[in-house]
């Protein structure tokens, strides 16, 4: 989990002339900047309508725009996250660039060429690897501002459950009574945290869309079903220092994006197992009453950011409660169950044919499991570390019942989600395969016995009379 719960840290902001002494990378996980909605962003002082309003130094546009922005802010007055800001902030930090100083541009004919090339022989290679059948439909070629329109309904699928809960809390902060005289405040603070979230999601993904190489790179997809995605420039960057050439690197990251394809086209039940995992997470947060009531008893409307403070104190926590660490262990357990089925799929079908399968294989590995870019922004916007913390252990038990029944009885465990290994499992693949390989065996015996009308002599459970119960 995030030393910061609930992830009310932004990614970190690279200074433009290193004069503050952040490294590179300050801010990720448990070192997050001061501020962690934003206001204030990689534009300074001019985005952040606080600052512009309350502090000094301002010129007459940054105030006008200041006032802009918090007449948006307050007027507001949809869902728990103002998703029409989001994304405006989102585009707005794709626009300048990533720390590096690379810009989004749009995509080429060359470059949406290699794309839809590599995801097409991606997918023949897959073949050999998986029963599963293709799920691209169509393979394109994203810009960064093109992969944020594609992914933000997905996100706000993903981030709503907990801005849901932290706008109810504000609502029962107060009395009964006097909840009907504080009217005008509380929707003040009901739009101004639908603002603040959608200026911290915003940014978060404007912030990810400058790494991200596909739509799958968290082990969610991310994008439109059907369309296996790649973005030319981000793929390039990872490719660099490599020493890899780089139409290896853009074909091994097709492989992933395909094999991801694949597995959420063709296991229906896998989606909704993911995303409700994560908002059974999400109803597990416990909101600090008590700090949230110090707040709402204090707030000024003269000086809105007392709210956003009192968020970067620690204000939401998960509860330390069995449901909640079921909710955890399980979205855990399925996402290292993906992509350790992802990670052995694309080992088998790229080795025969890529010499730099092995290296590429352990440099995703290493940037999935090691909390990369992805699960460290994923953790700004809903709390949660996405990581496939065992990622290895179910690449290895997934690689085993190739050996032991091929790709297609490998496959079929994904027919139900009961049938999948558990976290125990993944503790003893050996025991798993075998086990559930004599499992296997009894039960088409018994659909055999059952075709064949051979109902006599059993006792009920598929047994001969007299067998005990301990027999095998």
């Amino acid at each position: 989990m995030s030393d910061t719960p609930f992830g009310f840290n932004l990614p970190p902001e690279e200074p433009e002339n290193g004069g503050d002494g952040k490294k590179k990378g300050e801010g990720r996980g448990g070192q997050g900047p001061a501020n962690p909605f934003g206001f204030g962003g990689p534009g300074g002082a001019g985005d952040n309508p606080f600052a512009a309003m309350f502090g000094g130094g301002m010129n007459p546009g940054d105030l006008g725009a200041a006032f802009q922005q918090l007449g948006q802010m307050l007027s507001y007055e949809g869902g728990p996250v103002n998703w029409d800001m989001a994304k405006d902030i989102a585009r707005q930090t794709v626009a300048q660039g990533t720390a590096d100083g690379t810009k989004d541009a749009s995509v080429t004919s060359g470059e949406r060429s290699a794309v839809e090339e590599a995801v097409r022989l991606a997918d023949l290679w897959l073949d050999g690897a998986t029963s599963l059948p293709s799920g691209s439909g169509t393979a394109v070629a994203w810009s960064r501002a093109e992969w944020v329109e594609a992914t933000l309904p997905v996100w706000k699928e993903l981030v709503d459950p907990v801005a849901e809960r932290v706008g109810a809390a504000m609502g029962d902060v107060l009395p009964e009574e006097m909840q009907a005289m504080a009217g005008p405040l509380l929707g003040m603070m009901r739009s101004m945290g639908g603002a603040m979230f959608g200026t911290q999601i915003g940014q978060a993904v404007g912030v990810l869309a400058g790494e991200v190489v596909g739509s799958t790179d968290i082990g969610l997809p991310l994008g439109p079903a059907g369309k296996a995605a790649l973005l030319p420039v981000n793929v390039a960057a990872l490719g660099e220092g490599l020493g890899v050439p780089q139409d290896e690197v853009r074909l091994y990251l097709a492989l992933r994006e395909a094999a991801h394809q694949r597995l959420f086209a063709h296991v229906p039940w896998l989606r909704s197992h993911l995303f409700g995992a994560v908002e059974g997470y999400a109803r597990g947060i416990k909101v600090d009453t008590s700090k949230l009531e110090d707040v709402v008893g204090q707030l000024d409307p003269t000086h809105p950011e007392q709210l956003q403070d009192a968020l970067q104190q620690g204000m939401f926590q998960p509860e330390d409660t069995p449901e909640q660490k079921a909710a955890l262990a399980r979205l855990e357990t399925a996402l290292a169950l993906v992509e350790g089925w992802v990670d052995a799929v694309v080992h088998a079908a790229a080795a025969p044919h890529l010499p730099s399968a092995g290296a590429l294989r352990e440099t995703l590995r290493r940037r999935r499991a090691s909390g990369g870019p992805a699960e460290q922004t994923f953790a700004t916007l809903i709390g949660l570390e996405l990581r496939p913390r065992r990622l290895r252990d179910a690449s290895r038990l997934w690689a085993s019942l190739a050996d032991a029944r091929g790709p297609e009885g490998r496959d079929a465990l994904w027919e139900h989600p009961d049938m999948l290994p558990t976290a125990a499992d993944l503790d003893d693949p050996d025991g798993f395969v075998h086990r559930e390989h004599l499992d296997f065996s009894e039960i088409d015996k018994m659909l055999g016995e059952a075709a064949r009308g051979e109902k006599g002599g059993q006792d009920g459970k598929g047994r001969p009379e007299g067998e005990g119960d301990d027999k095998k």
